[in-house]
């Protein structure tokens, strides 16, 4: 099995993506639920910005989460 480097994961897995993403697109992108999704950020597994009640994920933050596997 291939290992992806950091800048391939950006161009390729997530390239449809913007390069912050909101709440929803996290737990698409994951196949979780919001309560799963909730969950991960409070936890902060998943580091992201809070604005007003809103999560926004930064793109690299995701792909660092799906590469270390946590």
């Amino acid at each position: 099995m291939k290992t992806l480097q950091k800048n391939e994961g950006y161009n390729t897995i997530l390239k449809e993506y913007p390069d912050v993403l909101s709440f929803e697109q996290m737990c698409k992108i994951l196949g979780v639920s919001h309560k799963t999704g909730y969950k991960l950020l409070q936890d902060e597994k998943v580091s992201n910005i809070k604005i007003g009640r809103a999560y926004r994920i930064p793109k690299p933050h995701m792909i660092a989460y799906l590469m270390n596997g946590n």
